[in-house]
């Protein structure tokens, strides 16, 4: 499965602080539909995603109906973006 999608980073100083981009309900909804067959746990979703030039291997996280998409400080940095800025992803989830 392959979608790109906009969302707004945003910091989450939850027990573990991290900077995220939630999926929107329309991606959401085609991961609802593959994420039977693909979580290996607690909801999360294995997936390769890509922020300009960068990719890199993560989970996505299930959270209020939706999901999240972890953003590491290294990407941040390698793409210049930040808590606030609106960032174009694309996620790969191999089904």
């Amino acid at each position: 499965m392959d979608v790109t999608f906009s969302g707004e980073i945003f910091y989450w100083r939850g027990p573990s602080p991290f900077h995220f981009v939630a999926t929107p309900d329309a991606v959401t909804e085609q991961i609802a539909t593959v994420a039977p067959k693909v979580s290996y746990g607690w909801g999360m979703i294995p997936g390769t995603l890509r922020l300009g030039d960068t990719e890199w291997d993560t989970a996505l996280w299930p959270k209020d109906g939706r999901y999240l998409v972890p953003l590491r400080d290294k990407v941040r940095t390698a793409e210049a973006v930040d808590d606030g800025d609106v960032v174009t992803l694309e996620l790969h989830i191999e089904v």
